[in-house]
């Protein structure tokens, strides 16, 4: 019980004493704390040695509010943002030259396409060229074609000659004259030939006469003819070809059946010989012949 009353008195005391020592001891805890504080700051600017002036960043001024609530400082959140708007700038950079990059691809492709729809139009224009002179080409061709075919005919026909019209001149007795009739049938022949061209005068001559001496009186008779066209009528030389053939019965007559066996009378065939080109003029000998047999009553 003593022991117990004892406890019991002492107990106040003791809690005086624990106050009064946490009386004195909490000013001494705040002035080790401050004096740990000072401690533990930093040294100022003046007292650190600065760093390079490449690589020195002053620290930021925090404040209260900076230890307090950092997230609502716009500093802070500067800091945070300008990586991304840094990254942002870059990305616009980025896009910017491509861009620039598409539409200078794209004007050379577009000066690309000119170009070459320019070349195509001229390769168009040079095939259409070239089709047209091609064109050109093949008409020259066909005409020259049928120009060769024309001189091939008119050389083919060159020495092709037929009978446009034939007389019969006779002679009385033998003898080298000419009668009127004769002269009269000459001179439709003349007619039928002056000024034109593309006709030859073939002449047969014939005698009633044998052997030489009727070539030789055969041939008399064909050079009055010759003589009467070449002089009245100025018909070339080189256009009347005569034969003498004295007795001989003309291969013509024998050939149509006309002729006897045997010739009784002096006489000379003229045949008018018309070149096939010259059949081919309005004016040829065949015409005039058969406008002058026209004329005749």
């Amino acid at each position: 019980m003593r022991k117990q009353t004892h406890l019991r008195s002492s107990l106040p005391s003791q809690v005086a004493v624990l106050l009064l020592a946490s009386a004195i001891g909490i000013p001494a805890w705040a002035q080790q704390g401050q004096s740990t504080n000072s401690q533990s700051t930093p040294p100022s600017a003046e007292q650190q040695p600065s760093p390079p002036a490449s690589t020195y960043v002053p620290p930021p001024k925090e404040g209260f509010w900076g230890h307090m609530m950092p997230f609502a400082r716009k500093k802070w959140v500067r800091r945070q943002t300008d990586p991304i708007n840094d990254r942002l700038n870059e990305l616009d950079q980025i896009n910017t030259k491509t861009a620039n990059d598409i539409k200078d691809v794209d004007s050379r492709a577009q000066a690309g396409i000119q170009k070459a729809q320019a070349s195509a139009d001229s390769a168009n224009q040079a095939a259409t060229a070239a089709g047209q002179a091609a064109d050109a080409a093949g008409t020259t061709a066909k005409n020259a074609a049928g120009q060769v075919d024309q001189l091939h005919s008119t050389v083919n026909g060159l020495d092709q000659y037929r009978q446009v019209t034939q007389v019969t001149i006779e002679f009385r007795h033998g003898q080298p004259v000419l009668t009127d009739d004769a002269r009269q049938q000459l001179d439709s022949i003349a007619a039928s030939v002056t000024g034109h061209m593309g006709y030859i005068l073939e002449m047969e001559a014939h005698s009633p006469y044998r052997g030489s001496a009727g070539i030789q009186d055969s041939q008399r008779l064909a050079q009055v003819v010759q003589r009467y066209l070449y002089e009245q009528h100025q018909i070339p030389i080189y256009r009347m070809h005569a034969v003498a053939l004295g007795n001989a019965v003309s291969t013509t007559a024998s050939d149509t059946g006309t002729g006897s066996s045997r010739v009784r009378t002096s006489s000379v065939d003229v045949r008018v010989m018309e070149n096939s080109l010259a059949a081919q003029d309005s004016a040829s000998p065949q015409n005039a012949a058969s406008l002058n047999g026209a004329e005749r009553p």
